[in-house]
This record gives C-alpha cells, structure tokens and sequence, in this order.
C-alpha cells in the first residue's frame, strides 16, 4: 500500500509528491491526461517549447519559492511586455505611462494623474469589475482595453463580474511596462515539463487514469488521498456544478518572426480570439529561424472541456464554501490547487500551497 495517492500530476501534486518522495513516503501519481506537467506542460517542436495551454511565465517575489524551483532548472531572464493591438495600432500593456502617452500625449507621471483624476468615474465603493476600473482609468481605456476583452474572455458584462479578476492588472504613472511586480521572473531554459520529470523522478505514475471514474479501486491502494482535481466534480456535483471558462489553442508554424513578441492581446470584439502566443520570444536566446504561434479562443466549459478560470462571483463562491464544508468530513483526503480549492493559482502560489500542506503532513 502507497503512503499517498496522489490525483494530478500538476504543480500541486508534483510538488507534495516530491516532498512526500524526499521524505520516505512511497506515492502513486494517477492523471488522466497522456502527460505530466497539468496545463504548465511543454513540448518541444522546431527548437521551440510550446507552452500548449497557454503562456506561463515564472514569477515570485519570495526567494523561498525561487529557490525551490531553481533545483529542477535554470531560468533565463525574460520579462513579460505584453502588447495589446486595436485596429492598426499597437499599445504598450498593461497601462502604463506609455499607453497614456500613446493616448493622450502626456509624458509625465504628474501630467498623467492629471488626466486621469479629469476621466475617473467617482466611484467610493466599487462593487464589480466595471466599476473599479471606471474608477481607474476612466471610460475611454476601459472601452479600448479592458470591455472587448473582458466580455470575449468571460463570455459575461464586466459589471456581472468580480472586481478581483481585473486588480490583478497593474496600472502604472512610470514606462515601467513589465506584466509583474515581482523580483524574481523568467522562463525555464529547459522548458516546464523538464521541472515535472525531475520532480517526480523515482515516483510511480500512471497516466491516462480517469481517478473518479476507478475511484473504488484507487481508494485501496494508498492510506491517504492528495486530490487536485474539481472539488465539485469529487463529490459528484451533488451541491450543483462550479462555473469555470475554458480555452480553445490554434497553432502555426513560419518561418522567420511573426509579430515580434510574445505576448499581444486582442481586446476588440470584432476579433475572436483574445491573444496570440509566440513562444519562441519567451526564450529569444536561443536565435530560432522558424516560430510558432498560437491564438487562444475563449470557450465554454462544460464537464467535458478542460477548465482554466474559475467564474468567482457570489453564487460560485458560495457553492465552493459548501463543498468545502464537506471536504471537512473526509480526513483522508487533502484538498489542494486551483481545482480543488477553486481558486485561480499562479504557479509560484501553488508551489507555496503545496510546500505548506506538505509542511503539515511534516514534510518540509
């Protein structure tokens, strides 16, 4: 018998697997998919490591978390610069002082705030999305940047929306135009999935096991349970279905350079797809004369599609406490990542989630 069965072979249970493997306890990784790795996994194809479901760039501001990674890998040192296209012109992203320079021609941080305190809708107690980021930047970049986006992405009114989804984004009165604010960034020389073989070296894995589906049969063989998948689905929807959005990917290959960057959105509505990915740009040390790209569709999520972001508005997050609730009643199993706890993760957050509900365990 397995000391752990662990349900997932993601971030989360890669990183308790590897603790728990470290520690002297014997695991077995089931996942349903033909890969390790969950949606961080990479292939390499042309010289190119295509993140297949959607860019991931490692990024943390606790050395800790930095340190851990950097024992499965090395990291280069990118920095995301997203760009955001509408129309014919191409706009530095996310807000900065020199999108507000590309828009209204001011230069400097105080002429800047100038104008946005004359745009800002007043707004003491912002209650959705839509009014937070009236209350930001004014309706103008909210139309240009953020309604078509949100709207594609989502497939709901930003005002039907949590404000939390958009606070992420940075606005910055600075020409500081890096995605993150953290002190530690970059992607791994040797591609994601490279971390997750030697995470879980030495553990025994068997992919393309549906664990709900042999969940009689799987319970046995271990005295404990790390499960990462849907909560929702692991109770069998008995409190209703959790509301996730999906994504569709549609890649090429060229020669040569496609747009120049990795990373550049497409927040009109008359575009169905809301950014398109060059991959070879999140590693342009290499010096690669073919690329590949991909455009990312917003889709919906049904039982069946994979799921990406939780839908975390009041009905969603009330369900998700009720299933928690009886997540209480099964001591053998932990709960944990963005499925399990619905919850949208960034990678080095669920590296820290797993790293304290292994430390509970008393391995780390």
């Amino acid at each position: 018998m397995f000391d752990y069965l662990i349900v997932g072979a993601g971030l989360f249970g890669s990183v308790f697997a590897h603790q728990a493997k470290i520690n002297g306890k014997s695991c077995l990784i089931v996942d349903k998919r033909s890969h390790i790795g969950g949606n961080c996994y990479t292939e390499r194809k042309e010289g190119i490591d295509v993140h297949v479901y959607g860019p991931h760039i490692f990024h943390t501001s606790s050395k800790r978390i930095w340190d851990y990674v950097n024992q499965f890998t090395s990291f280069n040192s990118y920095v995301n610069r997203t760009k955001s296209r509408i129309g014919n012109n191409i706009y530095s992203f996310p807000i900065n002082l020199m999108t507000l320079h590309q828009l209204w021609g001011v230069s400097t941080p105080d002429e800047a705030n100038k104008k946005l305190n004359d745009v800002r809708k007043i707004c003491t107690n912002p209650r959705n999305l839509e009014e937070w980021i009236l209350s930001q930047v004014g309706q103008e970049i909210y139309e240009k940047f953020v309604y078509g986006y949100t709207k594609k992405q989502w497939m709901r009114e930003p005002k039907d929306l949590p404000a939390s989804i958009i606070k992420r984004l940075p606005i910055r009165l600075t020409y500081d135009d890096n995605y993150f604010d953290d002190t530690y960034q970059g992607i791994p020389s040797g591609g994601y999935t490279s971390i997750f073989e030697k995470m879980l070296d030495g553990c025994k894995i068997e992919l393309g096991v549906d664990f709900i589906a042999e969940r009689k049969i799987l319970e046995k063989l271990a005295k404990k349970i790390v499960y990462t998948g849907k909560i929702d689905e692991y109770f069998d929807y008995k409190l209703g279905e959790l509301q996730y959005r999906s994504l569709k990917f549609e890649s090429e290959t060229f020669d040569g350079d496609f747009q120049g960057n990795a990373i550049i959105n497409y927040p009109s509505q008359d575009i169905s797809w809301t950014r398109i990915v060059e991959h070879k740009h999140f590693t342009p040390e290499r010096r690669l004369s073919r690329t590949i790209i991909t455009r990312e569709y917003p889709a919906v999520c049904d039982r069946h599609e994979t799921p990406y972001y939780p839908i975390g508005n009041d009905e969603n997050l009330s369900r998700y406490s009720a299933y928690k609730e009886m997540s209480l009643n099964h001591s053998n199993v932990i709960f944990g990542g963005r499925l399990a706890e619905y919850r949208y993760y960034d990678m080095h957050q669920i590296i820290g989630s797993a790293l304290k509900t292994s430390n509970l365990e008393g391995l780390y």
